[in-house]
């Protein structure tokens, strides 16, 4: 879901890292979507050279990724392939969540991850060498010991997957046949996998390295200089291993397994995963007591490895004795008994926040977001529209249907002559849909109903939110040029309370991109 307002934050952000003549070919992609350098330079009117080094500094940063679609010739003469641009918008919007990202490792990991970490969000992409020599540009210790303290950091982010390999530089997408997709599904089916599998997403699916390679450190499978074989190499290896080497040999097989050329960068899908599971957590903590807490975070934990995206609805089933395993793993688990276990989980279930089935427990994620975006909704309301309008959304968005005018004052116990007014203005800035229902007969009447469009109020509010993190960012540069103003006229008294005005506006920045992250991201 990419609104108006939300295009425009993206572009605030690429002008304020790279400035207008980047940002401006940035834009040209995520207004007019995937495009071909040729169309790049007719649209922006910018040179050839421009646009290829602009595009140049967006992959870097993971914000373009590049792809070859294959179209059939009309002649009959084959195919023609195309290298095509598409902008990344959550890759671009990421970019102001760095801080957490490094807030997170800081708590999972060392300092030396995090410095790690900040090398590759702040340079895009990086081999393990350029990581090694930049350690070794900013310190005084020998050589060894830096490489070592790497490699250590390395092996740590990337077990955490925290890092990952670069995607394909230019994967070939096949252009989908609509009979073989009509043949493969019904109607109804076929419109609804169209409207989810995009062609961003069947991009990055294309381009993402195998499971078997993406977490993989080249040096981990090579031969030993003396010409035996290391541990992973042996004959004795696991079939998952097994699998890993038979990839490695492909990928040496193309050029792709040398530490010189194999680029590394930040797994932002693992980062927002680590957000949403946060966010899970304290809403659950909010509404039920610290052993629910405890047994959610458990099985956040458990299978946490098993989702291969960010927006997953519904966790892998687990076994009361599995929950029970990774419950007492934890600090604040190992006084948790398995009665309490067994307990917490009806606790969760009674909200639906715990889907069971045949003895398996399943984590259903839409269940725990929905109350905090509602939530997040009805406080707005509360606030531009005072108490009467709060109690009457909230009766509507919590029902699900059309109510009547009369029934739904009835309820929230609000003046009925007032009740119409309240529900206009709600209305009439989009918050809720308006039904007339006309009776005909003896006596002519007509009712009016209610209701709440979610999916397209979110999207509205979304965009509304997006509309204020623009604002907020650009009154915090606005406020950056004053301190800086300010700084080169000595003792003046109005450096400090700058500097608290532009802490508050980033403050307020971080809290508006967390509701951002509850609509669009998860």
């Amino acid at each position: 879901m990419v609104t108006q307002y939300g295009i425009k934050y993206a572009i605030n952000l690429i002008t304020t890292h790279f400035g207008d003549l980047v940002a401006k070919v940035c834009e040209c992609l995520l207004r007019k979507g995937p495009l071909t350098l040729q169309a790049i330079v007719r649209f922006t009117e910018l040179t050839s050279s421009q646009v290829k080094n602009s595009l140049l500094v967006l992959i870097q940063h993971n914000c373009v990724q590049a792809f070859i679609l294959e179209q059939t010739d009309g002649d009959g003469d084959g195919a023609k392939l195309n290298t095509q641009y598409i902008a990344l918008f959550d890759n671009i919007t990421h970019r102001w969540r760095f801080p957490k990202f490094l807030t997170i490792v800081s708590q999972k990991l060392d300092k030396q991850c995090v410095e790690l970490l900040e090398a590759l969000l702040l340079h895009g992409r990086l081999t393990l060498k350029q990581m090694s020599d930049r350690a070794k540009s900013g310190q005084n210790e020998g050589d060894d010991g830096i490489l070592d303290a790497v490699q250590e950091a390395f092996f740590k982010l990337m077990n955490a997957h925290f890092i990952e390999r670069c995607p394909a530089s230019e994967p070939v997408l096949k252009k989908p046949t609509e009979e073989g997709s009509a043949k493969r599904r019904g109607p109804k089916s076929a419109k609804i996998l169209e409207e989810k599998e995009t062609l961003e997403q069947r991009v990055l699916e294309a381009t993402a390295p195998s499971e078997a390679l993406r977490f993989l450190l080249v040096s981990q499978t090579e031969p030993a200089t003396d010409g035996g074989t290391n541990e992973s190499n042996s004959s004795s290896v696991t079939p998952g291993e097994k699998r890993k080497h038979d990839a490695l040999e492909s990928e040496t097989q193309l050029g792709a397994t040398d530490e010189q050329v194999v680029l590394w960068r930040a797994n932002f899908v693992e980062f927002m995963r680590c957000l949403r599971h946060k966010v899970c957590i304290e809403n659950v903590r909010a509404r039920l007591d610290d052993g629910a807490v405890i047994v959610l975070a458990a099985m956040l934990e458990a299978t946490r490895s098993a989702e291969k995206k960010v927006k997953t609805e519904n966790s892998v089933p687990l076994s009361l004795n599995s929950i029970y395993e990774e419950v007492i793993k934890s600090e604040e688990g190992r006084n948790v008994t398995f009665d309490r276990v067994r307990a917490s989980l009806v606790q969760l279930s009674s909200p639906s926040f715990v889907k069971a089935v045949n003895d398996s427990y399943s984590i259903d994620f839409k269940k725990i977001i929905e109350p905090a975006q509602n939530e997040e909704v009805e406080s707005i309301v509360l606030k531009r529209y005072g108490r009467d309008a709060y109690r009457m959304f909230r009766l509507l968005s919590n029902c699900g249907h059309l109510l009547e005018t009369d029934k739904i004052a009835d309820t929230t116990f609000v003046e009925k002559k007032d009740a119409p007014k309240v529900l206009y203005k709600l209305w009439k800035d989009d918050y809720l849909q308006m039904e007339k229902l006309q009776l005909t007969g003896a006596r002519q009447s007509q009712f009016l109903l209610w209701k709440v469009n979610k999916n397209t109020l979110w999207e509205s509010v979304l965009d509304e939110m997006f509309h204020a993190a623009l604002n907020l960012s650009q009154r915090v540069a606005y406020e950056l040029e004053q301190e800086k103003e300010l700084l080169n006229i000595p003792q003046d008294k109005r450096v400090n309370r700058l500097r608290k005005v532009r802490l508050l506006l980033e403050s307020s920045q971080m809290k508006l991109d967390d509701a951002i992250m509850l609509f669009h991201d998860f």
